[in-house]
């Protein structure tokens, strides 16, 4: 598996690439410590319904190949067999929060379960802890020096000072609703990439 999947042409427009605090969310709090991806070690337990990574309803079976999709009637992505169990699982703990509500700063509470909604970064934060990438939440400045720089062949985090976003799998996990035609702001599964202009890359190490 090569970088390829992170490094699909990003075709938006630059205009779509424009954040706000409103949208996105801008830093929040001080980011705390974190740790690198054990991507040798064996596959994380999938946490049981209630706990932070447990997505109800049920997420999609997994799919064939290397890329995950959507289910259009529920917004949940069905991880690709193909990928490493912490990519399945961030994907699954992902689903958890999909459909809550934009709240700045939100996600960044000690557990990383927040019944207020979420931002960009708490967003991020909540898959990554999922699939065992990630101890403590993180602002998006705080992602600018996490795991290792540039795209990932599994999961890229983009992020600058005012708002972070990450592609896993081939799709893109967003509070922004920058060319989403649905508008929705919050955590979402995007139908398109979009523009990296300005944001720097991070992935996990391995991954």
């Amino acid at each position: 598996m090569t970088c390829a999947l992170a490094g699909i042409s990003l075709c938006a427009t630059d205009a779509m690439a424009q954040d706000t605090a409103a949208n996105g969310g801008a830093a929040y709090g001080t980011p705390t410590a974190n740790t690198r991806a054990a991507t040798q070690q064996a596959a994380p337990t999938p946490p049981a319904p209630g706990q932070v990574g447990a997505a109800t309803p049920a997420p999609p079976a997994p799919v064939p190949g290397a890329v995950a999709t959507v289910d259009p009637a529920s917004g949940l992505a069905a991880p690709p067999v193909a990928a490493p169990p912490a990519v399945q699982n961030a994907i699954i703990a992902a689903n958890a929060i999909i459909g809550k509500p934009y709240k700045y700063g939100g996600g960044h509470r000690p557990g990383f379960l927040d019944p207020r909604g979420y931002d960009c970064s708490g967003t991020v934060s909540f898959a990554l802890n999922g699939g065992g990438l990630i101890e403590d939440p993180l602002d998006s400045s705080g992602f600018f020096s996490w795991g290792e720089n540039g795209p990932g062949a599994w999961i890229t985090v983009y992020t600058k000072s005012s708002h972070a976003f990450m592609v896993i799998a081939g799709l893109r996990l967003d509070t922004s609703a920058a060319g989403d035609p649905s508008g929705a702001k919050g955590p979402r599964w995007r139908p398109v990439l979009r523009s990296t202009r300005g944001f720097k890359a991070r992935h996990p190490e391995g991954l």
